[in-house]
């Protein structure tokens, strides 16, 4: 049984996947706890990502064209100076990574093996085990965690309410299989991931449906971008739930995408199948939309040689009753990443004080409109460190509560998941999104197991029927073109309940 009393006053991090395990090493040795509501490695996208970490390593290479890239991928919406310190950073998280013994691929020399993925102008993927980066990450990661005596880590319960006291961080009330608890604290780490179980297609651990948004949501704070969902357009198309990712990697060793005729119908898109993934996704999706099959070839690139180059996507294959060897993959776009989450400054604080968000949860202005490949784990270790920085600077202020609230049910996304899904896709229109916020804003509202999900999906929607045109991973069929003027968006749940109540959405040209 967890002693609550003893980690009283210690930031209290919540979230048990690359984030949350960065930010907790950067943070010793000052105690700290990890609140996981799975086993540390387990049901967190950062363990599952195949893809690795985009960092300026090769002598061909420089942060000034990571950056260049990374603008482009954002469509005009990306905070560069974020940006160029987050790719200048890079090469040093990946040190920091070696250090704590992830093990990177290489050549007999010792030298990284750099991999490339679209929209990149260089090879500066650094990966770890092939394809299975995020596996590795992980592996590492729980081992130097578990072997830092200063992180107390807190497994089985999930976070359901942050306590506040007078707009302030108090405390996190927290749920697990033995009952409920709650860690007194002033300072508050969000590292929760994204929302891609919101959707029915989704690459996500199904426990990743924006539970740490609507944490923050329910504390009053602000969010960036929430219309911004990235999908990844090569998904296995199967049964299987969350759906295994085939690597952009695939793509970038030369695989195309080919319909059932065999026909390659991508061909003439301005970079082909390396386009960035909103292109990709939506030339698939029409595709797909048009009655066809779409399928990713490697037979003619790797052919033999699949399974050694990337033998957990092989593996996927092979479950499916595929040989990517000598029959091409059927592929299908999936709810991948979102770009937009808490707001945050360039130390990771949220609006709230004693608030602070790190990795897919946050919008730190780093991904704009429309991830580049591989950034996102950049990302995560190294925000993690200005995080941690940040964290370790402020005083705690917390005080045990009088009386708490009660605990909130357990959240179920089933009924948001139905609407986001029919609404919230690779192409949208305003007719569904006005649908999808009158169906969700009376659920968002009450205390249902479907409440929190809502209210999260109800700003998504609101966000999405605001940004009246068509950018980045955001498409309007009803606003096909790209605005002038190009604004990023924010919101809080209060004003998306009171902009669902009236109906009255202001479109993002017009928003601070």
């Amino acid at each position: 049984m967890t002693d609550v009393a003893r980690l009283a006053g210690r930031p209290v991090i919540i979230g048990g996947g690359l984030a949350g395990l960065m930010t907790a090493l950067e943070l010793a040795p000052e105690p700290v706890v990890l609140l996981s509501a799975a086993p540390l490695g387990s049901d967190a996208s950062s363990a599952i990502a195949q893809g690795g970490l985009a960092a300026a390593m090769g002598n061909d290479d420089s942060p000034e064209l990571h950056l260049a890239d990374t603008l482009a991928a954002g469509d005009g919406l990306c905070d560069e100076a974020i940006v160029r310190r987050i790719v200048e950073a890079a090469p040093r998280a990946i040190d920091r990574l070696a250090a704590l013994g992830v093990a990177f691929d290489r050549d007999a020399g010792g030298t990284l093996q750099l991999g490339l993925e679209a929209a990149h102008a260089r090879r500066r993927i650094v990966h770890a085990a092939g394809a299975a980066t995020g596996r590795e990450l992980m592996r590492a990661l729980v081992t130097a965690v578990r072997n830092t005596a200063s992180i107390s880590v807190v497994e089985g319960f999930a976070a359901r309410r942050l306590l506040v006291e007078n707009g302030v961080i108090a405390g996190v009330l927290a749920a697990g299989g033995t009952g409920s608890m709650a860690l007194a604290t002033g300072r508050v780490v969000l590292a929760t991931g994204g929302v891609g179980a919101l959707f029915r297609d989704t690459t996500n651990p199904l426990g990743c449906f924006g539970q740490g948004l609507a944490l923050a949501a329910r504390a009053g704070a602000a969010f960036a971008d929430l219309e911004f969902v990235q999908f990844h357009p090569t998904a296995l198309d199967g049964v299987l739930r969350p759906m295994r990712l085939v690597s952009e990697a695939v793509r970038g060793e030369g695989a195309v995408l080919i319909d059932e005729t065999g026909r390659r119908f991508l061909a003439e898109l301005p970079g082909a199948e390396l386009a960035t993934r909103d292109a990709v996704a939506r030339g698939v999706h029409r595709h797909l939309a048009r009655g066809h099959r779409v399928f990713l070839d490697a037979r003619a690139c790797l052919g033999a040689g699949f399974a050694d180059r990337f033998p957990t996507i092989a593996g996927y294959c092979n479950d499916a009753g595929i040989d990517p060897a000598r029959e091409p993959i059927p592929v299908r776009p999936a709810a991948h990443y979102h770009m937009g989450g808490v707001a945050v400054d360039r130390e990771g604080r949220s609006t709230v004080p004693g608030l602070w968000a790190c990795g897919e949860v946050a919008s730190s202005g780093l991904h704009g409109a429309n991830r580049l490949a591989s950034n996102s784990l950049t990302e995560a270790v190294v925000v993690a460190g200005w995080v941690a920085r940040s964290v370790a600077a402020s005083a705690d202020t917390h005080h045990v509560a009088n009386a708490l609230p009660p605990v909130p049910v357990r959240p179920d996304p089933a009924f948001a998941c139905d609407i986001v899904s029919s609404s919230l896709g690779v192409l949208r229109d305003g007719e569904s999104l006005r649908e999808a916020v009158a169906a969700l804003l009376p659920i968002a509202s009450g205390n249902s197991p479907a409440a929190d999900p809502a209210a999260v999906a109800l700003m998504m929607a609101v966000s999405a029927l605001g940004r009246e045109e068509s950018r980045g991973a955001h498409s309007r069929s009803d606003f096909p073109l790209r605005s002038a003027a190009a604004r990023r968006s924010r919101i809080t749940l209060d004003a998306a309940q009171q902009a669902a109540a009236s109906l009255d959405f202001l479109p993002i040209a017009r928003s601070a």
